[in-house]
């Protein structure tokens, strides 16, 4: 234990202090994490033995995401988001279902041994975009704020609406009955889990607040203790939503977006504290994916999991957003953009887990074919991040320099 802990605090002290320096590199904080895990587990040089269960891999993850999409959430712009508003309506609306409807018809021409709803699941699964891996676009001041905004309510409520479309697949796929017809399931799930996930997201936001200003007036309030209640709230409105069955996933977003409202000026401050955990939270768990998922499953990457993955981060995430956005007035390169930054991550690790835990006969080639997946994603949208988003900032300027010159 000790030896693992001594791995781990020495290579987290080592990349605290170049973190800054390796921000304007392309090997962003999950390459380099994943990497780690990957070099110094079980099948790089054995010193780091971590025995992480699939459920402890869940709640890392889960954790995780759900303290990314309240920060990143708290700290987006409003006034930006409202103008802006038709992109992500239109990528959550039209473009995940074509995204859906695209992985199932692309990965039948792949995978025979997988029947029609274990295709659906594996579509659903990797139809969902990460939050934490997208943070290098969404933060970066380059790309404009309306598509930064756009990508990030995307990314924040993406994976909430396709936990009822997954679990509707798990029910059908393994044969359960299902009272009203599947129809119904679906419809029931989904209002389910978007219900419970606001009004929880909601109400305990508005009560944390309220509660915040209240202590504060009084000088209740300890500095210290001030870096854990952003933590506490994020993880309260997702835990809760979970526990009555809806989606912490959606209570964390919006939970952030009124926590953001209703701070206003002091937002910063008080989720300053937070994003450091967030990003500790990350590292264990992208140290834990390499260590105990990537080297295990690496050698399970059959040319058809490798084909379908690539497709799967290309023309089946980027056909449909190009799709959904006509008529938007969005040019060719923002669709392009768009449609490329939709990485894969911690919410595909969490449902696969889900998968799993079914007991479905395709559930080792979607879990081999997820993880595939995810490795890539990591390697190609981090590397990607930064240079992608200097050429279309540079294609937008020069696309507004012609404008005015005009």
């Amino acid at each position: 234990m000790y030896e693992n802990l001594a791995v781990l605090a020495v290579f987290a002290f080592l990349f605290s202090i170049v973190a800054g320096g390796l921000e304007r590199t392309p090997f962003s904080g999950p390459i380099i994490f994943t990497a780690f895990g990957l070099i110094f587990g079980p099948i790089g040089l054995g010193l780091l033995d971590l025995t992480v269960d699939t459920q402890g891999l869940r709640y890392i993850a889960d954790l995780t995401l759900a303290l990314v999409l309240f920060v990143d959430a708290a700290n987006a712009d409003l006034g930006v988001l409202r103008k802006g508003s038709h992109i992500p309506q239109r990528m959550l609306l039209i473009g995940l279902p074509l995204v859906i409807i695209f992985g199932i018809a692309l990965g039948a021409l792949f995978f025979d041994g997988l029947g029609f709803y274990e295709l659906a699941i594996l579509a659903t699964i990797l139809a969902a975009t990460d939050a934490a891996l997208g943070k290098a676009v969404v933060t970066n001041k380059k790309v404009p704020a309306r598509i930064r905004e756009g990508l990030n309510v995307e990314s924040g409520l993406n994976d909430g609406l396709c936990v009822p479309i997954l679990f509707t697949f798990i029910a059908l796929a393994t044969g359960a009955q299902i009272e009203g017809g599947s129809t119904m399931l679906a419809v029931t799930l989904v209002a389910k889990e978007i219900g419970i996930g606001l009004a929880v997201g909601l109400g305990m936001t508005a009560l944390g607040v309220w509660l915040i200003k209240m202590c504060d007036k009084r000088d209740w309030i300890s500095e210290i203790w001030l870096q854990l209640t952003v933590v506490a709230l994020a993880v309260s409105c997702f835990a809760i939503a979970q526990s009555l069955h809806g989606s912490g996933y959606i209570a964390a977003f919006v939970g952030g977006i009124l926590f953001g409202y209703q701070t206003k000026v002091h937002t910063h401050k008080l989720v300053f504290a937070s994003e450091g955990t967030a990003e500790a939270l990350a590292l264990v768990t992208w140290v834990a994916f390499g260590a105990a998922v990537v080297g295990p499953f690496y050698e399970y990457f059959s040319w058809q999991v490798v084909v379908y993955a690539l497709l799967s981060l290309t023309v089946i995430r980027m056909l449909p957003m190009f799709l959904s956005l006509s008529g938007t007035g969005e040019s060719n390169d923002s669709k392009l953009f768009l449609g490329w930054f939709g990485p894969r991550g911690l919410a595909s690790i969490v449902f696969v887990i889900i998968v799993l835990g079914n007991d479905l006969p395709g559930g080792g080639t979607i879990a081999v074919t997820v993880v595939c997946t995810v490795t890539l994603s990591i390697l190609l949208h981090g590397i990607t991040a930064n240079p992608f988003s200097n050429w279309f900032a540079a294609r937008v300027a020069a696309h507004e320099s012609a404008g005015q010159s005009t």
